[in-house]
C-alpha cells in the first residue's frame, strides 16, 4: 500500500511513521484533509476530535462531507473514510470539543504530534498553551525523537483564494493573519504565553465576503482548494519532521 511512500522516504522513515501517535483537534475544512493525508502516508495511530455533525454548508470543502453524510457525526464519517483507505489503521474518533472543562481528558502528553485546526479563539488559545507546555515539549521542528509532542497549528483558512500565498512560519512571525493577531493580543492581555515556539500554516491574503453572512451559520466564505492545502501542509510538517529524525 505504501510502496511509493517508501521509495521516497525510505524503510526506516516509514517504520517510524507507522509508530507515531497523532491527534487532530478539529476535522473541518483543514483537519479532515490533514487526516486523510496522514493515513495515506502511513500514519496508523490517529485520534480525531470534533463535536459537530456534517451540515450542508460543509459539503463545499470538508473531505467527508457529502450529500449522503449530512447529519452524521463528523468524526464518525471521517473514521469510516479513513478505514476504507487503511483498514489496519487505529482511528479513535472522539465527538468532543476541546475546552477548559474537557482539556485534561485528552492526555496530550501521550501523543507524538498535536495538530490544531480549531476555529474557536478561546479554545485554540488554550490548546496552544497546553500543547506547548507539556513535559519535554518536542519543539516546532526536529522534535520527533524527543519524549514530548511536537505541535503544529493552522491559522485562518477562510477568505482566501490564492494558493501561492499559503506559507509556514513560527507563530510570532506570522504576518497578515487576523487569527494569529487575535491570539497574540489575547496572550499579551492575559500575560500568559506559549512556553515554546511552534510552526503555523497561514496565508496573508484577506478577501471580503461578497454576500451577507448567514446569522445562523456565522461562517466566512471559504473554498476547498485552500482548506485542503492548509491540511496537506500540516500533514507535510509531520511527515517531514519524522523523516528528518530517520536520516
Amino acid at each position: 500500500m505504501f510502496q511509493r511512500c517508501e521509495l521516497l522516504l525510505g524503510t526506516e522513515a516509514m517504520e517510524r511513521i507507522a509508530q507515531k501517535r497523532v491527534i487532530i483537534f478539529g476535522v473541518g475544512g483543514v483537519g479532515s484533509w490533514c487526516a486523510e493525508s496522514l493515513v495515506r502516508s502511513g500514519i496508523r495511530h490517529l485520534t480525531i476530535v470534533d463535536s459537530d455533525r456534517v451540515c450542508i454548508t460543509n459539503v463545499n470543502r470538508q473531505l467527508m462531507a457529502t450529500m449522503k453524510t449530512v447529519g452524521q457525526v463528523k468524526v464518525d464519517a471521517l473514521k469510516e473514510r479513513l478505514l476504507s483507505i487503511n483498514p489496519k489503521a487505529e482511528i479513535t474518533a472522539l465527538q468532543k470539543i476541546f475546552t477548559a472543562e474537557t482539556a485534561e481528558e485528552f492526555h496530550l502528553e501521550d501523543y507524538d504530534y498535536i495538530i490544531d485546526a480549531i476555529d474557536s479563539l478561546k479554545d485554540k488559545a488554550l490548546l496552544i498553551l497546553m500543547a506547548t507546555n507539556t513535559p519535554s515539549f518536542g519543539g516546532s521542528r526536529g522534535g520527533a525523537g524527543s519524549a514530548g509532542p511536537v505541535f503544529f497549528s493552522s491559522m485562518g483558512a477562510a477568505l482566501k483564494l490564492d494558493p501561492t500565498r499559503i506559507k509556514v512560519a513560527e507563530f510570532w512571525k506570522v504576518q497578515g493573519d487576523p487569527l494569529a493577531r487575535a491570539l497574540r493580543n489575547r496572550f499579551k492581555k492575559e500575560k500568559t504565553f506559549p512556553r515554546h515556539k511552534f510552526q503555523c500554516v497561514y496565508s496573508d491574503e484577506l478577501l471580503k465576503n461578497q454576500l451577507p453572512i448567514d446569522p445562523e451559520d456565522r461562517g466566512n466564505g471559504s473554498i476547498s482548494h485552500i482548506t485542503a492545502i492548509f491540511g496537506f501542509m500540516l500533514a507535510g510538517l509531520v511527515l517531514q519532521d519524522v523523516h528528518k529524525s530517520s536520516l
